[in-house]
């Protein structure tokens, strides 16, 4: 386990039990790309779920559609496609090649997302998050686990994500208990 995947446990109880990990050549595969070592550690440790009933945590390949990294990333590229047709693109979209991956959206709309760059290192992948709106976007150069834990104890405050997250006592609910 690494120090900050540590860390977030200290913060963010992970559920009991075994954890099934997703089957990540296939996952890479239909990504196109390497999953970051951190977001497999931190899937390894979780599995796909709720944060604070408001992130969701995406898993590849997960049951429930709802919390499957593959499918949403799939819609959130179809779907940013469209838009971008017509309006504006964040600034790091203007580069050819670039795209985004989807790890995590929220009850409200949100998209927090990899951004993928030919050629990167996909343990240093910055993160992006999206507003409901569309409009407003936000980078984090870190990775995934230091993200959430930072947002947990209050380190970061996103402008994008609902301001009564996190809340107070930390929760995270598997899939298999929803």
């Amino acid at each position: 386990m690494t120090p900050e995947l540590t860390r977030l446990t200290d913060v963010l109880t992970p559920p009991r039990g075994d954890i099934p990990a997703p089957d990540w050549t296939a996952a890479e595969t239909a990504l196109r790309t390497a999953v970051p070592a951190d977001f497999k550690a931190l899937i390894e440790t979780y599995g796909a779920g709720t944060v604070d009933n408001y992130l969701l945590l995406l898993e590849p390949g997960c049951p429930n559609d709802v919390y499957d990294l593959l499918k949403i990333s799939a819609e959130r590229e179809e779907a940013n496609d469209s838009l971008w047709e017509y309006g504006d693109r964040p600034e790091e979209m203007e580069t050819p090649g670039n795209r985004l991956i989807c790890w995590a959206t929220t009850d409200n709309g949100e998209y927090l997302y990899w951004l993928v760059r030919p050629g990167d290192d996909p343990d240093t992948r910055p993160i992006l998050i999206n507003s409901a709106s569309t409009e407003d976007w936000e980078r984090y150069d870190m990775t995934v686990t230091r993200f959430l834990t930072a947002v947990l104890t209050g380190e970061v405050r996103s402008e994008v994500l609902w301001d009564r997250f996190p809340l107070p006592e930390h929760e995270f609910r598997p899939t298999r208990n929803l």
